[in-house]
């Protein structure tokens, strides 16, 4: 019975598939009122990442060590990365209608800045896969966490297509799949997510950073 013993691989296994699926509850419990999904978040990648390395089964107690320690500067960075949200979703929503409806010249003229617009959402992403998870890693200025979110992102760009991927798949099976699987939600991704980039955050928060812009990877 060995496979069954608490100290089996595969006890691990269900014990953190459990713990992803609370981390994911509390997340969005504590996500319910929008503004602090910023610092929910933060505080979801920093338990999952404690889990990751066997540092602390205390998930509950990490999460919301995170959550208080966290909130302002998470909530400051989400609230940005939400206005530039919407504001690149209406852009992309309002040109690609305008060059649905637009021919020649005109036509060429919108697909040019819609791609610009692309382009900017690309950037956009990848900053949002990284920045709460090195929000909840190293602390810094919220323009260190922005530029380094981008550039490790980039600098790591495997990584970032796979964590992209971990998160699009849930999605997919959430949505078009299998639904109860909504209980692991984001919590399996972000356990998933720290496993995938717990070397690179690690190497990143072992290194001493500027205190204006940080330390570029």
């Amino acid at each position: 019975m060995k496979f069954f013993s608490y100290e089996s691989k595969f006890s691990q296994l269900l014990l953190k598939l459990c713990n992803a699926c609370y981390l994911n509850l509390l997340w969005f419990v504590c996500s319910i009122p929008i503004i602090t999904i910023g610092a929910s978040t933060t505080a979801l990648y920093y338990a999952s990442l404690k889990l990751v390395r066997d540092e602390d089964s205390h998930v509950a107690a990490q999460f919301f060590r995170s959550f208080r320690e966290n909130f302002r500067q998470a909530t400051v960075i989400w609230l940005i990365m939400l206005g530039i949200g919407l504001f690149l979703g209406a852009d992309g929503y309002i040109l690609y209608h305008l060059r649905l409806s637009s021919a020649g010249s005109a036509a060429v003229l919108w697909t040019l800045i819609l791609a610009v617009v692309i382009a900017a959402a690309i950037v956009y992403v990848i900053v949002l896969l990284y920045i709460f998870p090195l929000l909840a890693s190293v602390s810094n200025t919220n323009r260190a966490m922005f530029k380094n979110s981008f550039l490790i992102g980039t600098h790591y760009l495997f990584a970032t297509i796979l964590v992209f991927a971990v998160h699009f798949a849930m999605f997919f099976v959430v949505v078009a799949w299998f639904t109860p699987l909504i209980v692991f939600g984001e919590g399996l991704c972000a356990l998933i997510s720290a496993w995938l980039l717990n070397s690179i955050l690690i190497s990143v928060s072992g290194t001493p950073e500027d205190e204006e812009e940080g330390e570029a990877p």
